[in-house]
């Protein structure tokens, strides 16, 4: 085997070597276009053992004197089906030639007619027809990946889908060893959420890649849409660090295009992520068409993400709608039904005081009036559960801090539950450590303590104690009440905190379902947590911890008017 390196690769069939010599000559000779020559003689067998190599042309001899040739060009074709195909034979064996033709050679030469400029002319033209009809066929495949990718989008609105049918088509078109889809976090980490790589090489789906590059300038320069091509990563003035991660991947040519979303409200897009390719086999070569490729595609992965998100904020506020619905809908069933009972009792209270006033002791008229007050009270603490359960499942719960008295807010709430809820509980009230100056929105940390309370003393069927103790921590309040009454089913302790949910074990005790759901609101509000542990038939202890925090940290998060409550 002779070999000499130029610029059209050239494979050489013959049958004898002095036809070799001339066709070598005549091509060295040509004036119009160098070439890289590949000799060859071939026994038959000599196609299987060759390794692969691609060329521009193959000039093959007919008749071979060893073998069949129409059979060395059908494997030919499968080999290099890109490759321009010309066949070499006598005037007498013009025949063959012509079969040949059929079974998929481009053109053919007749040695005994043939001249230098022929040669080199058949040659050119072949090589030249070859390269426009394979660069046809690739801009046609381009054209039908983007078709497709933008049908994908139209269609599937599935980003997924979208992103594995982009890595795929480019890694095929582009014939390269990977292609894959990286997005970033908010640390300007990310992770490979698309892949496509040739068997054989470490597949890096899933993994997450941290480069200080971005960190440190990267992203701002993606950001101003720039396209990273490097031939070769150890020929190109790249970061040692780079290297070394790119080395992780095998790769030893990369090309980047950024992925960014233009949002109208900004001036300048985010960037998103990366749509990138790697040659691992060696240094590469990449093409402007081939760059401009990952350009446009990265524009449509661009469309289908923005077209994904606007589909999951849809989908959201649809569910949202739907769950709103609902929660009305449960709404005005509970207020028809919980209304019932406490304007029952109004109504029979008022209509004894308007027919029996004068017959009526002082003490007996008090009671009366004691107990319209007491149930108003619980149809406007039903009014606000309400109003503060919507706000809670709209998101729309406000915090507004100022410093509270904590002894006297509870000193309150035991002596008013005291008065109006029981005569067979005893409620006690503890402080210990520091609990002034704390800071927090007293509206809604007193509706959350009603509501434990309340929920106390009405699931405390019989006797028992409610014990309250405050504990004022260095970084925290911690609450605890417990109370001796019928308990929780374990099963039912997880969701006591959604809407509408109540214990399984309740019976006909009166109830909504809001009040834990607002607790728990409330208290996540402020940053802090709610414990519940309880047994059935042993009674209920709950622990509310509430972070320490200063008027300013908290103008900081909640930009509302803050006062001091004395």
């Amino acid at each position: 085997m002779a070999e000499e390196r130029n610029d059209h690769k050239v494979l050489i069939i013959h049958g004898a070597i002095d036809q070799w010599k001339i066709y070598r000559e005549y091509l060295q000779h040509d004036p119009h276009g160098g070439y890289c020559i590949t000799e060859a003689t071939w026994d038959g067998q000599d196609i299987e053992r060759r390794p692969r190599q691609s060329f521009d042309a193959i000039l093959l001899d007919l008749p071979l004197p060893h073998g069949d040739g129409l059979q060395l060009l059908n494997a030919l074709k499968d080999k290099q089906s890109d490759t321009a195909i010309i066949v070499l034979t006598d005037a007498d064996n013009e025949h063959l030639a012509i079969q040949a033709i059929e079974h998929g050679a481009h053109d053919y030469l007749l040695k005994d007619q043939l001249s230098q400029e022929v040669f080199q002319r058949t040659v050119r033209s072949r090589i030249k027809h070859q390269q426009l009809q394979n660069q046809l066929l690739i801009n046609q495949k381009r054209q039908d990946l983007i078709t497709q990718l933008t049908l994908n989008i139209q269609q599937s609105l599935l980003l997924d889908e979208t992103l594995s049918i982009t890595v795929r088509g480019v890694r095929q078109l582009l014939g390269c060893d990977r292609v894959l889809a990286y997005q970033f976090s908010p640390d300007m980490g990310g992770t490979i959420i698309a892949e496509s790589v040739q068997p054989g090489y470490y597949s890096a789906l899933g993994e997450t890649v941290r480069d200080s590059y971005f960190q440190d300038q990267g992203a701002q320069d993606y950001c101003q849409g720039r396209i990273q091509c490097v031939d070769d990563i150890y020929g190109a003035d790249l970061d040692p660090c780079h290297i070394k991660l790119l080395e992780q991947f095998e790769v030893r040519a990369i090309l980047v295009t950024p992925i960014l979303l233009q949002d109208r409200h900004e001036h300048t897009p985010s960037l998103w992520g990366l749509l990138v390719a790697h040659q691992c086999t060696g240094a590469r070569s990449w093409m402007p068409d081939e760059t401009k490729l990952l350009e446009v595609l990265s524009l449509h992965i661009a469309i289908a993400i923005q077209q994904a998100q606007l589909l999951e904020k849809t989908q959201a506020a649809l569910a949202k709608a739907k769950a709103l619905s609902a929660f009305k809908s449960k709404i005005l069933t509970t207020i028809s039904h919980e209304y019932n009972t406490p304007l029952t009792v109004i109504k029979a209270a008022a209509e004894t005081l308007r027919v029996h006033s004068n017959s009526l002791s002082t003490h007996h008229r008090d009671r009366y009036l004691s107990m319209i007050e007491y149930k108003v009270e619980c149809l406007s603490m039903l009014v606000k559960d309400m109003l503060l359960a919507n706000q809670a499942e709209l998101d729309q719960l406000q915090i507004k801090p100022m410093e509270i008295n904590l002894e006297h807010l509870f000193s309150k709430l035991v002596d008013e539950h005291q008065d109006l809820e029981t005569d067979k509980h005893h409620i006690s009230l503890t402080s210990l450590g520091n609990i002034e100056n704390f800071v927090g929105d007293r509206g809604l940390l007193q509706q959350v303590f009603e509501n434990l309370l309340s929920n106390a003393i009405k699931y405390s069927l019989g006797e028992g104690d409610i014990n309250l103790v405050i504990v004022g921590e260095a970084n925290q309040i911690t609450c605890h009440i417990n109370d001796e009454g019928m308990g929780i089913p374990e099963a039912d302790i997880p969701y006591l905190f959604q809407v509408f949910r109540r214990g399984s074990n309740v019976g006909e005790i009166p109830g909504t379902g809001l009040g834990l759901n607002i607790v728990k609101a409330a208290v996540e509000l402020h940053g802090g947590n709610i414990v519940v542990k309880s047994k059935q038939g042993k009674g209920t202890r709950i622990k509310v911890e509430l972070p320490k925090r200063s008027k300013e940290d908290f103008m900081d998060n909640y930009p509302f008017t803050s006062a001091v409550i004395i």
